[in-house]
């Protein structure tokens, strides 16, 4: 057997090797592993392992080269790379209702502990990951190294950032949505993308799996495990609950489509396998006593946004009525609030959190698409986390394609006056705007003081956790039309243990 190394999976990957036929008497499969392996939603006694088997990834039908039959997968879980100390295996059918793909749960790990694992099909062994399971929930002194990232259109640059993350060796990755867009290719994009604007699921199938076929996507995914949610482009555009961006009588459809697709490319729980166009992907991660992960979905039950969507000025925003994440999901949340007994509560979501406006003047102009368009919706989150005592508060947002960093208030009636309870970190997009730019909006950051760092450079944020403070690292490449770019951190800020605002390093 190939011996395998920590660097030789974190920084290039594990080429499958053949074995012995598994004597299914069917003709033997070519590779299926062409789309990797992942995991994800780590518990102290368990993970989530993925695989989807594609031997031909780029098919049209989105069914990838598969034959219409169940493959029974074999699995393994070690905690050495060699796999000598294996500490479960066991077989599981890849269906074709779910596109052969493969979510395995094992049960009874032992607790902040790393593990390897790999797939078998037909003689061929898939590359290995790397996964973890989080502390029992009551350890605080395990450090945790988090990466989070968002927006990566595989047209619009290389998926050079991914590749820099995996190198930074995280414990886990949020990825905060946008994982592909809908968009059939463009005569500027720097890759071509392959298939129509997704609308079928043979579409999404096809486009997620394209993704799934880049290297750097593929190594992300195979040094830890991820917690992931979804935005608007993995349906289409500024979709809110079942009100499309246009008006589209086959949008359940599309949507039904979308949701299958996601759940099979993801390394999800089975619970989260979607009823036509239900799927139940908000939820809770802890890693130990010391983060709280709150994974919202503000797409699936928002209300339409307001006046038409866009940048306004728009008095409907304030409706008490407005939602953006749905009553059920907004008492799940504060009830969690009510809960936590975690030094850090982090809000794992989509859209800015924050207050931005961008006109001068007595009047605000703002976004209707991110929390400004739901201003009732803000205020009783950001209200139940203070009321409910929760001792430090996050939010971690992607969506925008910039770097932003800043304070979050109690009252955005009156910025300069009210207490900061709590913190915002932005990502700025994997690819999508193509390289950006070194541009700072200056009056933007006039008009919002709070407001404290600003980039529409691509790249990732890199975090640290620990008892006494939570470090935020943002990372940028100087470009992304090309590959292989070398990322930096533009800057750093620290929050203090009970100590909201952001401080620079």
């Amino acid at each position: 057997m190939t011996a395998v190394t920590r660097r030789s999976l974190l920084i290039g990957g594990v080429a499958g090797v053949a074995l012995a036929t598994t004597g299914t008497g069917f003709p033997k499969l070519e590779d299926p592993f062409t789309l990797g392996v992942a995991s994800g939603d780590p518990r102290p006694d368990s993970v989530v392992l993925w695989t989807r088997l594609a031997p031909r990834p780029l098919e049209e039908n989105g069914l990838g080269g598969m034959p219409d039959r169940v493959v029974p997968v074999h699995w393994e879980l070690a905690e050495d790379e060699r796999f000598q100390r294996v500490v479960r295996r066991g077989v599981r059918p890849a269906r074709p209702e779910l596109g052969h793909s493969v979510h395995v749960e094992p049960f009874g790990l032992r607790p902040g502990r790393e593990y390897y694992y790999r797939f078998r099909v037909d003689g061929h062994l898939s590359p290995v990951g790397r996964t973890r399971t989080t502390p029992e929930p009551w350890v605080l002194g395990q450090d945790l190294t988090m990466c989070f990232a968002s927006c990566a259109h595989y047209g619009e640059g290389y998926f050079t950032a991914y590749r820099r993350l995996a190198e930074d060796h995280p414990d886990l990755v949020l990825h905060l949505g946008d994982y592909q867009y809908e968009y059939a290719a463009k005569a500027a994009d720097v890759r071509t993308v392959i298939g129509p604007e997704t609308r079928t699921l043979a579409d999404y199938r096809l486009r997620h799996a394209q993704y799934k076929t880049d290297a750097d996507l593929q190594l992300a995914h195979s040094v830890a495990p991820w917690l992931v949610v979804w935005d608007d482009h993995e349906v289409e555009n500024n979709w809110a609950d079942d009100v499309p961006e246009q008006p589209d009588p086959e949008f359940p459809a599309r949507r039904a489509a979308a949701f299958q697709a996601y759940y099979e490319n993801m390394p999800l729980r089975r619970g989260a396998r979607p009823d036509g166009t239900d799927m139940q992907l908000y939820r809770r991660a802890q890693w130990g006593g010391l983060v709280n992960f709150h994974m919202l979905d503000t797409r699936q039950y928002r209300d339409d946004q307001a006046c038409g969507d866009g940048w306004k000025t728009c008095a409907d925003a304030a409706l008490p009525t407005r939602s953006i994440t749905g009553a059920a999901q907004e008492e799940w949340l504060l009830d969690g609030f009510r809960r936590s007994r975690s030094r850090w509560d982090v809000l794992g979501q989509q859209v800015f959190f924050a207050e931005r406006d961008r006109k001068d003047g007595p009047e605000k102009e703002v976004s209707m698409d991110g929390w400004d368009g739901y201003l009732a919706s803000r205020d009783r989150v950001t209200r139940g986390w203070v009321d409910a005592g929760v001792r430090n508060a996050v939010v971690l947002t992607g969506d925008v394609h910039a770097h932003y960093a800043a304070d979050v208030k109690l009252d955005w009636n009156d910025p300069a006056s009210s207490p900061t309870v709590g913190t915002e970190l932005v990502c700025t997009s994997v690819t999508s705007g193509g390289d950006g730019n070194d541009t700072v909006d200056e009056v933007q950051l006039r008009l919002n003081p709070h407001i404290k760092l600003h980039s529409r450079r691509r790249g990732y944020v890199r975090t640290k956790f620990t008892a006494r403070e939570l470090r935020a690292d943002f990372r940028t490449l100087p470009s992304v039309r090309t590959a292989g770019a070398r990322a930096t951190t533009l800057k750093s800020f620290v929050v203090e243990d009970r100590n909201p605002g952001l401080n620079p390093v």
